[in-house]
């Protein structure tokens, strides 16, 4: 049995820099048209010129491979019309960070007044500019993206032209947001489809399964798993994978973040099959994706076989998802 995906996209995706994107980026490259890119870097991609360099670092690490990188610039509210007319040429959308939230977040928003934004979001808006939002608080760990749903509601209501990505959405308050606002649409992560809070914590501790927003319980899985397995057109495939080293991982103040790029397609594919939903993987790998963003990616046939798939236990000291685990499917270019 296989399954043939037509320009698969993966529209939340961390590469890092340096060393560490030339050992994870062809894990995404190999089976994926393309990906939006974070900005997350140290320090951030907040010029053109920090773009055009890092798309260039990307190309190398990807070389060989048919590939684009979607790129996106770290959210600044001293952006101006014009600087963000001609970022355009370059970027697909800007990522937006509260301060201290999550990896590399200390430059990013410290004070989330709507006024405060008002004049890089109205000149998104006007050119057509997706915001990508880190949705999370402060507050108890649990609550985060619950608590930040009210500042997801004003940019809605304030900006109705803006069109509003909410990444990685986690709970079913955020499910209902999605469903109230026309212009909020949202990327789900394969961890948070299949993950809940008791693989972190509820035997022994899983660090390699810790990350931000951390993963919920069984009823906010069963919403996003609904909202994925039907494809629903205000949903796509975002992975979120984001590779630390070991060291970084299984340590005290462990690093967030989930290196889930070698298992997206099998264990997506495992999903689907299980509910009996694999004529919509396309739309929520893809199809999706392109109407949201108004994109035609590269043409690439990925084919997803059924066979065994051991997931090596160390990827160049990163541990994968599932490490050690056996999954039903695999890329056939593995």
């Amino acid at each position: 049995m296989r399954v043939v995906l037509e320009s698969p996209l993966d529209m939340h995706l961390h590469l890092r820099d340096e060393d560490m994107l030339k050992s994870v980026a062809h894990f995404t490259s190999k089976c994926f048209s393309g990906a939006i890119i974070m900005p997350n870097l140290v320090p951030p991609i907040t010029t053109i010129d920090d773009i055009k360099a890092y798309k260039n670092r990307i190309k190398e690490a990807t070389k060989g491979d048919d590939f684009e990188a979607y790129m996106t610039l770290f959210f600044k509210n001293s952006y101006d019309y014009d600087f963000l007319k001609e970022a355009k040429d370059v970027v697909k959308a800007i990522k937006l960070y509260p301060s201290g939230v999550t990896t590399n977040s200390d430059g990013g928003v410290s004070d989330l007044d709507i006024e405060n934004l008002k004049e890089t979001l109205e000149a998104m808006s006007e050119l057509k500019l997706p915001l990508l939002v880190h949705g999370e608080t402060n507050g108890f760990v649990m609550d985060r993206e619950r608590e930040f749903g009210v500042f997801y509601e004003k940019l809605a209501k304030s900006f109705p032209k803006l069109k509003i990505v909410m990444e990685h959405i986690t709970d079913r308050h955020s499910v209902k947001l999605l469903k109230e606002y026309e212009n909020l649409y949202a990327t789900i992560t394969l961890h948070h489809l299949l993950l809940t809070l008791d693989d972190v914590i509820g035997g022994s501790l899983k660090p390699h399964y810790f990350c931000k927003p951390i993963v919920k319980t069984y009823a906010d899985r069963e919403v996003l798993q609904e909202l994925a397995l039907e494809a629903d057109a205000k949903v796509m495939f975002g992975s979120d994978s984001a590779p630390h080293p070991k060291n970084k991982k299984e340590r005290d103040s462990g690093a967030a973040g989930i290196f889930s790029a070698p298992v997206l397609l099998p264990a997506l594919c495992e999903l689907f099959e299980k509910n009996d939903r694999l004529e919509n993987l396309q739309k929520f790998v893809s199809n999706n994706a392109r109407d949201i963003y108004d994109i035609d990616p590269i043409k690439k046939e990925v084919v997803i076989e059924k066979r065994e798939f051991i997931v090596p236990e160390n990827l160049k000291d990163i541990v994968p998802m599932f490490a050690g685990k056996k999954l039903s499917w695999r890329c056939e270019s593995e």
